[in-house]
């Protein structure tokens, strides 16, 4: 989400008087061999306000695991801030430049006290547009998306392993990634955009950074006000059973922090959602019949308790997602029990229950505009739309195959113009939610197969027209076909896998438009480039 007091950074780093070919950025903002000091600093520009930043390509926010072993930050330095505030931090991406450097002191870096091996990668310098002009581009889903890169080896090393999401950080910097085999996987932006020239064949992307989870992740997300350029905001949360809740540095892969609940039996018990409040002063968690919000500036047992079932009344259910309104002050929750609540974000007061889904609710999103939401569940065929002003029944519904109980994304561009959704049979569907069709409700104006596999995650970048696609699913063993009678068939086994088809990886779709130079002063920190033309997957 995006908040007057820090604008998401985007990747892009040039002005339109720069910019390169199609589908590429600058060079000024290529990657850089080794790390570089947090604390050595440039001297700022001359003008009034120091040059934006934009993340490094290939050491993004997150450090690569082999980085050399340094003392850890203080949990204290970003936690007792409430991970921090916006500062800035202007590292340079040239290191021959860092002799030339002079070190700021920490009270005017305002960011935590890394050790040597916690140097943070580089951005590149922002200039400003001329004639205060910023370039961002726009989704266009005229035609089918072109391939752009993707991960697949990465998930093919364990058997039976599948992708469940992907999250484009807040600041567009790098894409989160949840997965079968418990462990969260940061992949920064592919070097290819930060080349200049034309480039027909794209290397496989590979993780910067891997993070262990004990068991199951039941959820995870980013931090509502992280930027690849302050690392005290850089962090992940995720939840998994029977784990408490682990805050994740995002530049070195660290634990920094545990949030832990525990029942009416002093149990420690896991939080099905997770989502911070907008302002990133709480964690919303998800539990059985009850929403627990910590202090993010408090780690630890202490907490608020705020039950959504009381005296048979109430929203019954494991609280499964939980979403924030951009300009209403309340949130909305989904639970398994295939209801809808509305609360008050200061004292957690019910404001109305929802019911209309057929199945348990798994995913939530709000629009921009803050007064539609929509939500989808398991096991049904519908996404519904919802509208605070007349919350009594859904404005409309989308149809999208989901015949699993595995949560199926979906998601809006930051316009609230085009809805994105996946699908068990593998089909993702593009929405122009704007214009009303037939009935009132929009209708489909894309639709294309990107594999053969479920795709259960689907994600739009926030300034650049990139999509993130993330598939698989559990499979189980099918019974093998019995000869002839006659016939004796020897060591066959009675279930077989030999005719599923799996297609476990990560997949970024170019959806390139034109170019829109009308952004104001405001949002210059949401400006990108490049793109190409042509279409992949297959078009349905």
């Amino acid at each position: 989400m995006k908040t007057p007091e820090e604008p998401p950074l985007a990747p892009d780093c040039l002005s339109s008087d720069q910019a390169p070919a199609p589908a590429r950025l600058s060079s000024q903002a290529s990657s850089m061999d080794k790390n570089t000091d947090p604390e050595l600093m440039p001297p700022p520009s001359d003008g009034d306000d120091p040059p934006l930043m934009s993340p490094d390509p290939v050491s993004g926010p997150a450090v690569s695991q082999e980085l050399e072993e340094g003392d850890p930050a203080p949990l204290s330095t970003p936690l007792e801030t409430g991970f921090g505030t916006p500062s800035k931090l202007n590292p340079r991406t040239e290191e021959q430049e860092l002799s030339e450097n002079r070190s700021l002191p920490a009270e005017e870096t305002n960011g935590p006290e890394l050790g040597s091996g916690e140097a943070m990668e580089c951005v590149s310098e922002e200039p400003a547009a001329e004639n205060g002009e910023y370039i961002t581009w726009n989704y266009s889903f005229s035609q089918p998306p072109q391939f752009f890169s993707g991960s697949w080896s990465e998930f093919r090393t364990q058997p039976e392993n599948f992708l469940k999401g992907c999250k484009w950080a807040p600041d567009g910097s790098c894409i989160l990634t949840n997965s079968a085999d418990n462990i969260l996987r940061i992949y920064n932006l592919p070097s290819e955009l930060y080349n200049e020239g034309e480039q027909l064949e794209y290397a496989e992307m590979a993780p910067v950074l891997r993070m262990v989870e004990g068991d199951t992740i039941y959820d995870y997300c980013w931090y509502s006000l992280m930027s690849s350029a302050q690392p005290d905001t850089s962090y992940v949360a995720s939840s998994s059973r029977e784990n408490p809740i682990h805050i994740w540095d995002a530049f070195t892969g660290e634990l920094r922090a545990s949030f832990r609940a525990y029942n009416h039996l002093d149990e420690l018990t896991a939080a099905h959602s997770l989502c911070f409040s907008l302002d990133g002063s709480q964690l919303f968690c998800g539990f059985n019949r009850t929403v627990r919000v910590f202090s993010t500036a408090r780690p630890g047992r202490d907490c608020e308790v705020r039950a959504t079932f009381a005296k048979k009344q109430g929203q019954s259910g494991i609280i499964s997602c939980i979403a924030f309104s951009p300009a209403q002050p309340l949130y909305a929750c989904g639970s398994y029990s295939r209801s809808l609540g509305l609360y008050a974000w200061d004292d957690g007061s019910p404001l109305a229950l929802l019911g209309g889904h057929q199945g348990g609710i798994t995913h939530l999103r709000f629009h921009p505009d803050g007064n539609r939401f929509f939500s989808g569940a398991r096991k049904e065929n519908e996404l519904l739309c919802w509208d605070l002003r007349q919350p009594g029944h859904p404005l409309w519904s989308l149809s999208r195959e989901v015949t699993t109980n595995q949560r199926i994304y979906f998601d809006l561009d930051p316009t609230g113009q085009f809805l994105v959704s996946g699908s068990t049979s593998g089909a993702v569907s593009v929405w122009d939610i704007s214009v009303a069709g037939h009935e009132g409700k929009p209708e489909p104006v894309l639709s294309f197969l990107p594999q053969k596999d479920c795709t259960n995650g689907v994600s739009l970048h926030p300034s650049l027209p990139l999509l993130a696609t993330a598939s698989g699913q559990r499979v189980f063993p099918e019974p093998t076909e019995s000869g002839d009678e006659g016939e004796q068939e020897v060591d066959i086994p009675l279930l077989s896998m030999r005719h599923i088809h799996l297609e476990c990886q990560l997949q970024l779709w170019w959806c390139g438009g034109s170019p829109d130079t009308s952004i104001p002063d405001g949002h210059q920190g949401e400006k990108g480039q490049g793109g190409t033309e042509g279409g992949g997957g297959e078009f349905i």
